[in-house]
């Protein structure tokens, strides 16, 4: 699978307290990324605002876990539209995003998969978001992502995504 610019996975690790390290390791997996729609010329990206551990509002890409038997890009194209209302087809991979944190009773690996989709349908909606986490949802061009999105790794896979569609043209 490829990786993000740079050439290898993004890793993230918080600072390890002396109690994290005797908490359990649970193993997660995510998917999403970014579905596109060409309007009058410009690439725009559909993007979710959601509340961070912290509780302040962030605007994000939208993922979340696989369920049961589902491969990355099923659960991608299914969390996209939960999240965000637009169906999409699966272009091509974009990166994995792999990071550790630690919650009150576990450390988390989690790693989650990124891929570019071209929208085919829906509606720009976060009613669908059936854990109720996506707070709002935009359609931002694609060139003003570096500003909006609140992660540099999701900053880094939208360039890569804009890199991917200069080439397709």
């Amino acid at each position: 699978m490829p990786t993000p610019p740079g050439g290898h996975a993004l890793h993230l690790e918080r600072a390890r307290s002396p109690r994290s390290r005797h908490l359990p390791v649970v193993e997660e997996t995510s998917a999403g990324g970014l579905v596109v729609v060409r309007e009058r010329g410009e690439v725009h990206a559909a993007v979710i605002a959601r509340r961070n551990r912290a509780g302040r509002l962030e605007w994000c890409l939208p993922k979340g876990h696989l369920e049961g038997e589902e491969t990355p890009e099923e659960a991608a194209v299914r969390e996209i539209a939960e999240e965000t209302g637009i169906r999409g087809r699966v272009v091509r991979a974009l990166g994995t995003i792999d990071y550790w944190f630690t919650g009150d009773d576990r450390r988390v690996h989690k790693v989650v998969h990124h891929f570019l989709l071209h929208a085919t349908g829906g509606e720009l909606t976060v009613a669908g978001d059936p854990d109720g986490e996506a707070e709002d949802v935009a359609w931002v061009r694609l060139v003003d992502l570096d500003e909006r999105l609140a992660y540099p790794n999701e900053r880094r896979l939208a360039a890569a995504a804009g890199v991917v569609l200069a080439e397709c043209g």
